[in-house]
């Protein structure tokens, strides 16, 4: 009996570690400046913007964000058409502070935080995600006008005359 509870027991642990170690989503030992550099060439080359989400694996509302942004069909599809996205880690193990300077010290609006970048990785908008928040969770409205109003076409001076 004895045993089956010790089995049950790692079981149990086993599969909870499974859990928390599939959504580690950032990765404190990334190049974030070298994965922007990355992102703006290939959104220069896809005439896309750059997201940025930092935030860490530490702070659920940043896993909450990243499984909303992936898990909403309309929500995923104007993100992949629109932009390239990366995640930016901000944890103990590393804080990106260079990173973080230079795209204006968005940490201050707290985690997760979205930045987005134009073709050229210059900074056009930081995005607070408590504006976004509604309830415990996201709202679809804000998230979508949010990544709307951002796109590269919503710019475009032409739709402006």
């Amino acid at each position: 009996m004895k045993t089956i509870k010790l089995i049950l027991v790692a079981s149990l642990m086993l599969f909870l570690t499974n859990i928390v170690m599939g959504q580690k989503i950032y990765n404190p030992q990334a190049d974030a400046k070298k994965d922007i550099l990355e992102a703006v060439a290939k959104a220069k080359k896809e005439g896309k913007h750059v997201l940025i989400q930092v935030g860490g694996n530490w702070c659920p509302w940043c896993i909450k964000m990243h499984k909303y942004l992936h898990g909403e069909e309309e929500i995923t599809k104007l993100l992949n058409d629109n932009y390239i996205f990366l995640e930016v880690n901000y944890s103990k193990e590393n804080k990106n502070k260079e990173v973080l300077k230079d795209l204006g010290f968005p940490q201050r609006f707290g985690f997760p935080v979205m930045l987005v970048l134009d073709e050229q990785g210059n900074r056009l908008h930081t995005q607070s995600t408590g504006n976004l928040e509604k309830d415990k969770g996201y709202d679809f409205d804000r998230v979508k006008s949010f990544l709307y109003n951002w796109r590269p076409d919503a710019l475009n001076p032409a739709h402006y005359k």
